[in-house]
């Protein structure tokens, strides 16, 4: 298949074969991926790759306490809307999964003489790279599964980094399972999205 037709049937998996495979892979689109567009050219982003299984053990944990806070404080309306993609507080996936990306976003940077300097567009930036990472992984025939925990300074304190990053989204890369039942989801038909001018 091409990348667009890939793309058009990329799914997200919340359950994953323990399967694994070459890290180089993912090492692969990450350097893809740092060719994103972004501001300035500061590339405010570190990827830290995650494969320690007591490292997953712990982001797991720490995610589901934070999922059972989440789901107490939304609106029957959200929970609502995510009945049918069979979400809960249970993340088995991040320990499932043989690999963990976990992003940071840069706030600020340091030059070589160890003064702070500015990042500039630095959300976009990296939702840019995201984006093309996340198809770089979808044409290694990767599955994955975006998962935003809120609040996330946690993945700060587990994997030990500066202050100048926050982290931004957590990508789950292994095999979907095949004992997953899909979410029957329709997409919004071209009209819907797209008007020439």
């Amino acid at each position: 298949m091409t990348l667009l037709e890939k793309l058009k049937n990329r799914r997200s998996y919340r359950k994953f074969d323990q399967e694994t495979f070459d890290i180089q892979l993912l090492i692969d689109a990450i350097e893809a991926a740092k060719y994103a567009p972004n501001g300035a050219n500061k590339q405010p982003w570190t990827f830290c790759i995650i494969k320690d299984p007591k490292i997953k053990s712990e982001i797991r944990l720490q995610s589901e306490e934070i999922e059972k806070a989440f789901y107490e404080k939304i609106s029957d309306q959200w929970q609502k809307d995510l009945d049918h993609l069979n979400v809960d507080t249970q993340k088995p996936f991040l320990e499932q999964a043989p690999y963990l990306i976990v992003v940071f976003q840069h706030l600020y940077q340091f030059d070589k003489h160890g003064d702070k300097t500015k990042v500039y567009f630095s959300d976009k930036s990296v939702g840019i790279a995201t984006g093309m990472l996340i198809a770089a992984l979808t044409d290694l025939n990767i599955d994955i599964l975006t998962y935003t925990p809120s609040p996330n300074q946690f993945l700060s304190d587990i994997l030990k980094r500066p202050a100048n990053e926050k982290p931004y989204l957590i990508i789950v890369c292994g095999k979907g399972s095949k004992s997953y039942k899909l979410p029957d989801i329709t997409k919004k038909t071209n009209d819907e999205i797209i008007k020439i001018y």
